[in-house]
């Protein structure tokens, strides 16, 4: 059962990998290996399911007397259709709820040619200096926005700067890369540092610290190298606002006060989760729900209802990628039907009985990242090496590296974000720059994640030096 699921998974990620190849759209592809794989699950045996899912699965059982009277296999049967699968499908929704406000704001920004308002101060037509400063931005943008919308709003940008598909595919990957390695090296800045920052595995002083040059490094790595295959000017910079129509039914004020609210709204998301602790897609629906009304009621107040109405939000709405949220809703649940059979806690397992190395445990889960959505990985690693405290065991020098700050838990949030980008599947900011660009995996493949793994290596070889 367990060789039948890995081998699924890796025939269905190969699927997707040769999307263009096959002619099959990859979304397709997602949706028939998510429901497959879950389709599987119900078909295990119960020893897998209970061996996988112990103390939850008991839990279960205990809380609801009326499966007392059932087979171990029907017990197993509805802990996965009446638990396993609605705490997933919950998880799940929380991030395409967050997504699907994200990208209705970046939209709506876009509709109005926001945008334009900042590509006006970018002055540069050197295509090598326009995209250092795309990745600086980029990078310290998903310090303080998550990757996930801060790789929309540049994918925006670059619409409005490279016309040359090919050439917007190179500075798109390059958005990739530095928003996962901007979002490694503050608490707030990738779903698994949050992780590790609430359950005190680390600090926000501390990783800020001892992150911020690896991550760093990351990024200039491959700037570097992608710097010297890329040359000459854009001729779109010096007219990117000539794409801003005379037509648009709002003023130059109020085109720069609909810019602002979404990104004061984007904003508002971190700071909204911090002090009521609710999900991030409460803020950005609150965000959204703010933006629709102020638009309402300008357009209101307009006597041109005809030509507003494109420009109203039940009309951007439809411009929506969904199949970039029907895609990213089966990785995830794919991803789901492995952990639930217990395949991520097989492969923790092996490492902690195989290596007893902390550098190499994290760089092959930074590997495994890759391919494995970041976050189960994380969260396998925290109930594999559980926090280690004075109260809790002696610590000798090895089980230093999973005290509060340790090497394990710093090195772990590194590889895991950073990790993210040796395929352009392995992280959220791949799989929507890749859902909005159109970027073919098999190219990111031969031309960018050789670049992405020496900047990945590059960072953990910093982190190594400014540890001795």
């Amino acid at each position: 059962m367990i060789t039948i699921a890995i081998l699924l998974f890796i025939i269905g990620y190969t699927f997707i990998a040769l999307e263009h190849s096959l002619g099959v759209n990859k979304t397709a592809t997602a949706l028939v290996l998510g429901m497959l794989l879950w389709t599987l699950c119900i078909f295990a045996g119960p020893d897998i399911i209970i061996s996988a899912n112990n103390t939850s699965f008991h839990e279960y059982v205990t809380a609801n007397p009326s499966l007392h009277s059932l087979s171990l296999r029907e017990q197993a049967i509805q802990y996965l259709i009446n638990l396993q699968i609605i705490d997933h499908l919950g998880n799940i929704a929380e991030i395409l709820f967050y997504l699907l406000g994200a990208m209705t704001i970046v939209e709506i920004i876009d509709t109005h040619h926001g945008f334009d308002i900042i590509t006006k101060q970018i002055k540069t037509k050197s295509k090598r200096k326009l995209l250092w400063l795309i990745a600086f931005l980029t990078f310290f943008m998903s310090a303080v926005l998550d990757n996930l919308t801060t790789a929309m709003v540049m994918v925006m940008l670059l619409r409005r700067l490279i016309t040359d598909r090919t050439e917007r595919w190179i500075f798109g990957s390059i958005v990739i890369l530095a928003a996962n390695a901007g979002g490694t090296w503050t608490p707030i800045g990738d779903v698994t540092t949050i992780m590790l920052w609430i359950h005190d595995n680390i600090t926000a002083a501390r990783i800020m610290k001892q992150l911020l040059l690896p991550s760093l490094i990351s990024i200039v790595i491959p700037l570097i190298i992608v710097s010297f295959q890329i040359k000459g000017d854009t001729a779109t910079v010096s007219n990117a606002s000539s794409t801003t129509g005379n037509n648009l039914p709002v003023s130059h004020r109020e085109q720069f006060i609909i810019l602002l609210l979404g990104i004061v709204g984007l904003l508002f998301v971190p700071v909204f989760k911090s002090i009521t602790h609710l999900p991030p897609f409460v803020g950005i629906l609150l965000a959204l729900g703010m933006l629709w009304i102020y638009l309402e009621i300008l357009y209101n107040r307009k006597k041109t209802p005809a030509t507003t109405f494109p420009y109203r939000v039940s009309a951007i709405l439809p411009k929506v990628d969904y199949s970039t949220l029907l895609f990213f809703l089966s990785i995830l649940l794919a991803v789901a039907a492995i952990e639930t059979v217990g395949i991520l806690n097989h492969m923790a397992t092996f490492l902690n009985e195989k290596l007893d190395n902390v550098y190499l445990i994290d760089g092959i889960i930074g590997l495994l990242s890759s391919i494995i959505d970041n976050v189960p990985l994380v969260a396998a690693a925290m109930g594999m090496y559980p926090l280690v405290t004075p109260e809790t065991q002696p610590l000798t020098p090895y089980l230093m590296n999973f005290v509060t700050n340790g090497t394990f838990w710093e090195l772990l949030a590194y590889c895991a974000g950073v990790g993210g980008s040796i395929l352009i599947i392995g992280s959220a900011a791949g799989v929507v720059v890749m859902g909005l660009e159109r970027i073919n995996f098999v190219w990111y493949l031969k031309h960018i994640t050789w670049i992405a793994l020496l900047g990945y290596l590059g960072g953990i070889a910093v982190y190594i030096l400014q540890k001795i």
